[in-house]
Protein backbone atom coordinates (compact mmCIF):
# COMPACT_ATOMS: atom_id res chain seq x y z
CA UNK A 1 0.00 0.00 0.00
CA UNK A 2 2.89 2.40 0.63
CA UNK A 3 4.03 1.95 -2.98
CA UNK A 4 0.53 2.66 -4.29
CA UNK A 5 0.21 5.78 -2.13
CA UNK A 6 3.56 7.02 -3.44
CA UNK A 7 2.46 6.55 -7.08
CA UNK A 8 -0.84 8.31 -6.35
CA UNK A 9 1.04 11.27 -4.86
CA UNK A 10 3.33 11.56 -7.89
CA UNK A 11 0.50 11.49 -10.40
CA UNK A 12 -1.63 13.95 -8.47
CA UNK A 13 1.32 16.34 -8.35
CA UNK A 14 1.89 16.09 -12.11
CA UNK A 15 -1.80 16.78 -12.73
CA UNK A 16 -2.08 19.65 -10.25
CA UNK A 17 -3.13 22.26 -12.78
CA UNK A 18 -6.22 20.18 -13.64
CA UNK A 19 -7.36 20.60 -10.06
CA UNK A 20 -8.02 24.26 -10.85
CA UNK A 21 -8.88 24.18 -14.56
CA UNK A 22 -11.56 21.47 -14.48
CA UNK A 23 -13.40 21.67 -11.19
CA UNK A 24 -16.72 21.59 -13.04
CA UNK A 25 -16.04 17.89 -13.74
CA UNK A 26 -15.73 16.96 -10.09
CA UNK A 27 -19.39 16.37 -9.41
CA UNK A 28 -19.90 13.54 -11.91
CA UNK A 29 -17.51 10.62 -12.28
CA UNK A 30 -19.61 8.43 -14.60
CA UNK A 31 -18.23 7.90 -18.11
CA UNK A 32 -18.99 5.74 -21.17
CA UNK A 33 -15.98 6.07 -23.47
CA UNK A 34 -12.25 6.35 -22.81
CA UNK A 35 -9.16 6.74 -24.99
CA UNK A 36 -5.77 5.91 -23.44
CA UNK A 37 -2.12 6.26 -24.46
CA UNK A 38 0.57 4.31 -22.62
CA UNK A 39 4.30 3.72 -22.20
CA UNK A 40 5.33 0.16 -21.38
CA UNK A 41 8.13 -1.44 -19.38
CA UNK A 42 8.50 -5.24 -19.37
CA UNK A 43 10.93 -8.04 -18.63
CA UNK A 44 11.56 -8.61 -22.38
CA UNK A 45 12.24 -4.94 -23.17
CA UNK A 46 14.71 -2.19 -22.51
CA UNK A 47 14.23 1.03 -20.57
CA UNK A 48 11.10 1.61 -22.64
CA UNK A 49 9.55 -1.65 -23.76
CA UNK A 50 6.94 -0.19 -26.09
CA UNK A 51 3.90 2.01 -26.57
CA UNK A 52 0.19 1.33 -26.26
CA UNK A 53 -3.13 2.74 -27.43
CA UNK A 54 -6.47 1.59 -26.04
CA UNK A 55 -10.07 2.60 -26.82
CA UNK A 56 -12.84 1.33 -24.54
CA UNK A 57 -16.55 1.81 -23.99
CA UNK A 58 -19.06 0.74 -21.37
CA UNK A 59 -21.09 -2.47 -21.66
CA UNK A 60 -22.61 -2.49 -18.18
CA UNK A 61 -22.28 -0.42 -15.02
CA UNK A 62 -19.03 -2.13 -14.00
CA UNK A 63 -17.87 -3.70 -17.27
CA UNK A 64 -16.07 -2.30 -20.32
CA UNK A 65 -14.85 -3.72 -23.60
CA UNK A 66 -11.85 -2.27 -25.38
CA UNK A 67 -9.78 -2.44 -28.53
CA UNK A 68 -6.09 -1.64 -28.52
CA UNK A 69 -2.70 -2.03 -30.10
CA UNK A 70 0.77 -2.45 -28.60
CA UNK A 71 4.04 -1.69 -30.37
CA UNK A 72 6.94 -3.42 -28.61
CA UNK A 73 10.63 -4.18 -29.00
CA UNK A 74 11.06 -7.78 -27.80
CA UNK A 75 14.51 -8.65 -26.45
CA UNK A 76 16.13 -11.77 -25.11
CA UNK A 77 16.44 -11.30 -21.31
CA UNK A 78 20.02 -12.64 -21.48
CA UNK A 79 21.28 -9.81 -23.68
CA UNK A 80 24.38 -8.07 -22.30
CA UNK A 81 25.78 -4.76 -23.55
CA UNK A 82 29.51 -4.15 -23.97
CA UNK A 83 31.39 -0.91 -24.55
CA UNK A 84 33.91 -0.50 -27.35
CA UNK A 85 37.15 1.51 -27.48
CA UNK A 86 35.19 4.15 -29.43
CA UNK A 87 32.70 4.59 -26.61
CA UNK A 88 29.85 2.81 -28.41
CA UNK A 89 27.82 0.03 -26.85
CA UNK A 90 26.56 -3.10 -28.58
CA UNK A 91 25.04 -6.49 -27.72
CA UNK A 92 27.46 -9.33 -28.31
CA UNK A 93 25.82 -12.37 -29.89
CA UNK A 94 22.64 -10.60 -30.97
CA UNK A 95 21.57 -11.52 -34.51
CA UNK A 96 18.10 -9.99 -34.91
CA UNK A 97 15.69 -7.44 -33.55
CA UNK A 98 12.07 -8.44 -32.98
CA UNK A 99 9.45 -5.70 -33.25
CA UNK A 100 5.97 -6.90 -32.28
CA UNK A 101 2.72 -5.32 -33.42
CA UNK A 102 -0.15 -6.56 -31.23
CA UNK A 103 -3.75 -5.56 -31.98
CA UNK A 104 -6.12 -6.96 -29.36
CA UNK A 105 -9.65 -7.07 -27.98
CA UNK A 106 -10.42 -7.33 -24.28
CA UNK A 107 -12.81 -6.93 -21.37
CA UNK A 108 -12.36 -4.96 -18.15
CA UNK A 109 -14.26 -5.60 -14.92
CA UNK A 110 -14.31 -2.83 -12.31
CA UNK A 111 -13.89 -4.31 -8.83
CA UNK A 112 -13.79 -1.10 -6.78
CA UNK A 113 -15.07 2.23 -8.01
CA UNK A 114 -13.73 5.54 -6.78
CA UNK A 115 -15.46 8.71 -5.75
CA UNK A 116 -14.63 12.02 -7.48
CA UNK A 117 -11.30 13.51 -6.34
CA UNK A 118 -10.46 10.64 -4.00
CA UNK A 119 -9.50 6.98 -3.85
CA UNK A 120 -8.22 4.51 -6.44
CA UNK A 121 -10.34 2.58 -8.92
CA UNK A 122 -9.29 -1.08 -9.27
CA UNK A 123 -10.11 -3.28 -12.26
CA UNK A 124 -9.09 -6.63 -13.70
CA UNK A 125 -8.80 -7.18 -17.44
CA UNK A 126 -7.93 -9.71 -20.08
CA UNK A 127 -7.23 -9.40 -23.79
CA UNK A 128 -6.30 -11.54 -26.81
CA UNK A 129 -5.33 -10.81 -30.39
CA UNK A 130 -3.00 -11.58 -33.30
CA UNK A 131 0.68 -10.67 -33.39
CA UNK A 132 2.82 -9.53 -36.29
CA UNK A 133 6.55 -9.89 -35.70
CA UNK A 134 9.06 -7.91 -37.76
CA UNK A 135 12.43 -9.68 -37.62
CA UNK A 136 15.15 -7.19 -38.56
CA UNK A 137 18.87 -8.09 -38.73
CA UNK A 138 21.13 -6.69 -36.02
CA UNK A 139 23.94 -4.87 -37.84
CA UNK A 140 27.39 -4.34 -36.35
CA UNK A 141 30.50 -2.48 -37.49
CA UNK A 142 33.36 -4.97 -37.55
CA UNK A 143 37.07 -4.29 -38.03
CA UNK A 144 38.47 -6.75 -40.56
CA UNK A 145 41.94 -5.21 -40.61
CA UNK A 146 43.65 -2.03 -39.45
CA UNK A 147 42.34 -0.13 -42.48
CA UNK A 148 39.14 -1.99 -43.29
CA UNK A 149 35.79 -2.20 -41.52
CA UNK A 150 32.49 -3.73 -42.64
CA UNK A 151 28.86 -3.22 -41.59
CA UNK A 152 26.87 -6.44 -41.64
CA UNK A 153 24.61 -8.70 -39.63
CA UNK A 154 26.30 -10.41 -36.71
CA UNK A 155 27.44 -13.91 -37.63
CA UNK A 156 29.08 -16.01 -34.87
CA UNK A 157 31.15 -17.94 -37.44
CA UNK A 158 32.64 -14.72 -38.83
CA UNK A 159 32.66 -12.22 -35.98
CA UNK A 160 34.41 -14.34 -33.39
CA UNK A 161 36.43 -11.61 -31.69
CA UNK A 162 34.41 -9.34 -29.44
CA UNK A 163 37.24 -6.81 -29.42
CA UNK A 164 37.00 -6.24 -33.20
CA UNK A 165 33.41 -4.99 -32.94
CA UNK A 166 33.39 -1.20 -33.10
CA UNK A 167 29.69 -0.69 -32.43
CA UNK A 168 26.16 -1.30 -33.69
CA UNK A 169 24.74 -0.24 -37.03
CA UNK A 170 22.73 2.89 -37.65
CA UNK A 171 19.19 3.11 -36.33
CA UNK A 172 16.81 1.01 -38.46
CA UNK A 173 19.73 -0.17 -40.62
CA UNK A 174 18.81 -3.54 -42.10
CA UNK A 175 15.05 -2.99 -41.91
CA UNK A 176 14.88 -3.49 -45.68
CA UNK A 177 15.94 -7.11 -45.16
CA UNK A 178 13.37 -7.87 -42.49
CA UNK A 179 11.34 -11.06 -42.26
CA UNK A 180 7.77 -11.40 -40.99
CA UNK A 181 6.37 -13.83 -38.43
CA UNK A 182 2.72 -14.25 -37.48
CA UNK A 183 1.29 -15.38 -34.17
CA UNK A 184 -0.99 -14.44 -31.30
CA UNK A 185 -0.89 -12.76 -27.90
CA UNK A 186 -2.83 -12.78 -24.65
CA UNK A 187 -2.57 -10.83 -21.41
CA UNK A 188 -4.16 -10.57 -18.00
CA UNK A 189 -3.70 -7.58 -15.72
CA UNK A 190 -4.80 -5.49 -12.76
CA UNK A 191 -5.45 -1.82 -13.48
CA UNK A 192 -5.22 1.02 -10.95
CA UNK A 193 -6.79 4.32 -12.01
CA UNK A 194 -5.84 7.54 -10.21
CA UNK A 195 -7.57 10.18 -12.36
CA UNK A 196 -9.12 13.00 -10.35
CA UNK A 197 -11.73 14.08 -12.89
CA UNK A 198 -14.16 12.40 -15.23
CA UNK A 199 -12.60 13.94 -18.34
CA UNK A 200 -9.02 12.65 -17.90
CA UNK A 201 -7.43 9.34 -16.91
CA UNK A 202 -4.13 8.48 -15.26
CA UNK A 203 -3.46 4.86 -14.42
CA UNK A 204 -1.10 1.94 -14.03
CA UNK A 205 -1.62 -1.51 -15.56
CA UNK A 206 0.29 -4.44 -14.02
CA UNK A 207 0.08 -7.73 -15.85
CA UNK A 208 1.38 -10.85 -17.54
CA UNK A 209 1.87 -11.13 -21.33
CA UNK A 210 2.10 -14.34 -23.38
CA UNK A 211 2.97 -14.28 -27.06
CA UNK A 212 3.66 -17.03 -29.58
CA UNK A 213 4.67 -17.19 -33.24
CA UNK A 214 4.33 -19.85 -35.92
CA UNK A 215 8.11 -20.21 -36.21
CA UNK A 216 11.17 -19.91 -34.03
CA UNK A 217 12.78 -16.47 -33.98
CA UNK A 218 16.58 -16.27 -33.59
CA UNK A 219 17.44 -13.26 -31.43
CA UNK A 220 20.80 -14.41 -30.04
CA UNK A 221 23.41 -16.68 -31.56
CA UNK A 222 24.48 -17.72 -28.07
CA UNK A 223 21.02 -18.95 -26.96
CA UNK A 224 18.32 -21.18 -28.41
CA UNK A 225 15.76 -19.65 -30.75
CA UNK A 226 12.25 -19.32 -29.33
CA UNK A 227 8.73 -19.00 -30.64
CA UNK A 228 7.04 -18.46 -27.25
CA UNK A 229 7.72 -15.28 -25.27
CA UNK A 230 6.33 -14.38 -21.87
CA UNK A 231 6.87 -11.34 -19.68
CA UNK A 232 5.65 -9.39 -16.69
CA UNK A 233 4.93 -5.76 -17.52
CA UNK A 234 3.58 -2.46 -16.31
CA UNK A 235 2.15 0.32 -18.48
CA UNK A 236 1.59 3.93 -17.46
CA UNK A 237 -1.57 5.25 -19.15
CA UNK A 238 -2.82 8.76 -19.68
CA UNK A 239 -5.93 9.63 -21.65
CA UNK A 240 -9.39 11.08 -21.90
CA UNK A 241 -12.95 9.92 -21.28
CA UNK A 242 -16.49 11.13 -21.61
Amino acid sequence: MKGIKYIVTVFLTLNAFWLYAQREDAGNYDYDIEMLFGVNKNTNGGLIGGFSFKYGFRLEDNQFQFFGIDLANVKDPREVRYNTVLGNSYIFGKTNYLYAIRPYYGRELILFKKAPQQGVQVSVLGAVGPSIGIIAPYIIQYQVSRLETVREQYNPEVHQSRFNILGPGRIFEGMGNSDIAFGGNAKAAVYFEFGVFRSNVTGLELGYQLEGFTKEIPLMATTDSRQIFQSVYFTFFYGFRK
